[in-house]
């Protein structure tokens, strides 16, 4: 039996809830050597100006886990990318590309011009994410990421919003 039709519906993005933070947790744990775990996600998504979207299953048939999430802080007129995270299971399906498009609409709601993030250059399909999405390089920071597969070091990207 084939269950093509489970994943030919896109993910449903919204704002997360507290409960949802040990599973957010559980996914940055998977993502990242630098761990955080739901208080730490919890104080960061409490300041002001912070946005925390998930992604779940548009089936009535998946679990309502999340597969992914997108943790924003926006500042004037400007946004940064805190972090972006997305299960190892579910890798490829294009989970990151729709949160970050959702996340840059709400922004741009907002008026926000701006939205930069920090990325290891290291990790080739953030890079062509971010390349898809609009992003530039805008700048570098070499030995940032201690425990990178790379030299370390980190590409400041920004893309442009309105």
């Amino acid at each position: 039996m084939s269950f093509w039709w489970f994943w030919s519906t896109p993910p449903v993005i919204e704002p997360a809830q507290i409960d949802d933070l040990p599973a957010l947790a559980e996914i940055h744990g998977h993502s990242f050597a630098h761990q955080w775990d739901a208080d730490e996600l919890a104080r960061l998504s409490a300041q002001e100006g912070a946005i925390l979207l998930l992604a779940r299953r548009a089936s009535p048939y998946g679990t309502r886990r999340p597969l992914g999430f997108l943790l924003l802080r926006q500042v004037a007129d400007e946004a940064e990318v805190l972090t972006l995270a997305v299960d190892p299971r579910h890798r490829g399906r294009g989970i990151g590309k729709r949160l970050m498009q959702d996340g840059m609409f709400r922004l741009y709601g907002e008026r926000c011009k701006s939205l930069f993030l920090e990325v290891d250059a290291a990790n080739q399909p953030a890079l062509l994410l971010y390349k898809a999405l609009g992003f530039r390089q805008v700048g570098e920071r070499k030995g940032y990421y201690r425990d990178s597969a790379g030299g370390g070091t980190a590409l400041v990207m920004r893309v442009d919003l309105g």
